[in-house]
């Protein structure tokens, strides 16, 4: 593998095609497009200050790594990446990729980051600021993950996270196949209009949870006071709650199990076949 080290470069596409190199303490300064069109490189405390840094690049290591503000939609197109302990200050990082592992790593500014990436993998990750992260993702691997990003999770298919904590606003809408572990999810209207959600010791906070979802899975989850009028038009519900509920409202089908609930509405509004049942534990 070829070796470059402790250089610098500008312009415009001044490591096109690069190909089997290490860049080790090399910077990319002002320009565009720095690396691009390349195959099986590794970059090691690198920093990139220009726009679209890495772009078409298969097989590579990123490590150690910083990303200035400038650098922003720095990395596209790029399959089987993998990256570790590195700082990204730039927004609209990892577009249409497949194949990526995150470890370790921080986002100033996560704006519309993970658009439409494969089989994700994300590892000791924290998420600052910014709209729309994971969006349209499959096949995605979380565990450790530190989010106030806004909405963050829209249109996800095929997902595990582990340990995470979010605080955002409107979560994990329209995804499919979704299942969370040990994590604390507060944001208002969470998993509205997903299918197959499924939460495990989970604490669920925020305003109107858990709405509009056809086969929801609650297993030993608590859910904030604060959190009312619950499960509105979720079917298919399976609920096991620790604790009690606030407010459950119009569920249409399943079984909801918890220790206490402070309000049961079923209204005009209810939809057929209307018959969930409501269990108080004794």
């Amino acid at each position: 593998m070829e070796l470059i080290k402790d250089k610098t470069f500008g312009g415009e596409r001044p490591l096109f095609a690069i190909h089997d190199t290490r860049l080790e303490n090399v910077t990319i300064t002002e320009g565009e497009s720095g690396i691009k069109c390349c195959q099986r490189l590794e970059a090691d405390r690198c920093r990139f200050i220009g726009k679209y840094p890495w772009w078409h690049v298969d097989g590579s290591l990123i490590t150690n790594c910083y990303f200035e503000v400038g650098s922003r939609s720095a990395i596209w197109y790029s399959n089987d990446m993998i990256m570790r302990d590195s700082v990204i200050d730039a927004p609209k990082f990892f577009r249409e990729m497949d194949g990526l592992t995150l470890e370790n790593v921080q986002f100033a500014d996560a704006d519309e980051t993970f658009w439409k990436v494969k089989n994700l993998k994300v590892r000791n990750v924290t998420l600052h600021e910014g709209t729309y992260p994971f969006m349209f993702c499959e096949n995605v691997d979380v565990d450790g993950l530190k989010s106030d990003s806004k909405y963050v999770f829209q249109y996800v298919k095929n997902a595990v996270i582990r340990n995470a904590h979010i605080v955002t606003k409107d979560a994990f809408w329209e995804t499919e196949n979704v299942t969370i572990y040990d994590s604390h999810l507060d944001g208002e209207y969470l998993g509205w209009h997903s299918k197959n959600l499924r939460l495990v010791r989970c604490h669920i906070a925020g305003e109107q949870p858990l709405c509009y979802i056809d086969g929801l899975t609650l297993e030993d989850c608590t859910i904030d006071a604060l959190s009312d009028r619950a499960f509105e038009d979720s079917s298919n519900i399976n609920a096991e709650i620790r604790g009690a509920v606030t407010e459950i409202k119009n569920p249409i089908s399943g079984r909801i199990v918890a220790d206490a609930v402070g309000k049961i509405t079923l209204d005009e509004h209810l939809k057929q076949p209307g018959n969930c049942e409501i269990i108080i534990r004794k």
